[in-house]
């Protein structure tokens, strides 16, 4: 199976903001090139950390309300410091949290669920910068037809992978959710099936319900299954 990697997902043309860039540029930045964030590089143009719209807000935030309205939220320590900055080295979320391009989708989004990121930097072995990978980009994955993930579900997870004919087992994807029909040799070899074809870039889901086995060799030898 062929899984599609960072490399393939991530953008390579990579809107930066040099380390000293001032506040004010960097705010016409964002708003130029229409993003909401920026990785911040050094003079080597590896990146250093990222500055992002919100990041830039904490200054705003930071004024006192000229209309004497509610008093805003108290800032933290280091929150109010990013605050009182001026340039984006003083502005950024650092250190830059990074992904490497032959990371698979799997790893990058448990990278960015676990640190809540919505967008990682793309480093090559001397961490200069190679492109930006996004949620958006990870989801790409689940627009795969229907037809071209049962043909490698069928091609070669069932058959090359597991030596499977299609009389024994089969599949059908619909939306990207999977429903797999027919019998295998032992119990034990459902979940294995089952989570092989959810290895499959753009599978949503897996139903294994139908996949029947002839013996259950979980509780011993000789015990017939379902199917």
């Amino acid at each position: 199976m062929q899984h599609r990697t960072v490399r393939d997902l991530m953008t390579r043309d990579v809107v930066t903001a040099p380390y000293d860039m001032p506040f004010k540029e960097l705010v016409g930045l964002l708003a130029e090139r229409e993003v909401t964030a920026v990785p911040v590089v050094d003079r080597a143009g590896r990146p250093l950390g990222v500055v992002s719209e919100a990041d830039l807000l904490r200054k705003a935030s930071d004024l006192s309300d000229p209309s004497g309205g509610a008093p805003l939220p108290h800032l933290e320590a280091w929150e109010r410091a990013r605050a009182e900055g001026a340039r984006a080295e003083e502005l950024m979320s650092a250190p830059a949290v990074c992904a490497r391009p032959e990371w698979t989708v799997v790893e990058a989004a448990q990278l960015m669920e676990v640190q809540g990121l919505k967008r990682l930097p793309v480093v090559d072995e001397t961490d200069r910068l190679l492109g930006i990978v996004s949620r958006g980009d990870l989801l790409r994955v689940f627009l795969r037809r229907d037809q071209a993930i049962r043909d490698e579900i069928d091609l070669d997870v069932l058959r090359r992978t597991l030596g499977l004919s299609r009389y024994e087992v089969t599949a059908e994807v619909s939306g990207g959710r999977v429903e797999l029909y027919g019998t295998v040799e032992t119990r034990s070899m459902v979940p294995v099936v089952a989570r092989l074809c959810r290895s499959v870039d753009g599978v949503v889901s897996v139903d294994e319900r139908h996949l029947g086995y002839r013996t259950d060799d979980t509780r011993g030898a000789g015990t017939a299954g379902p199917g």
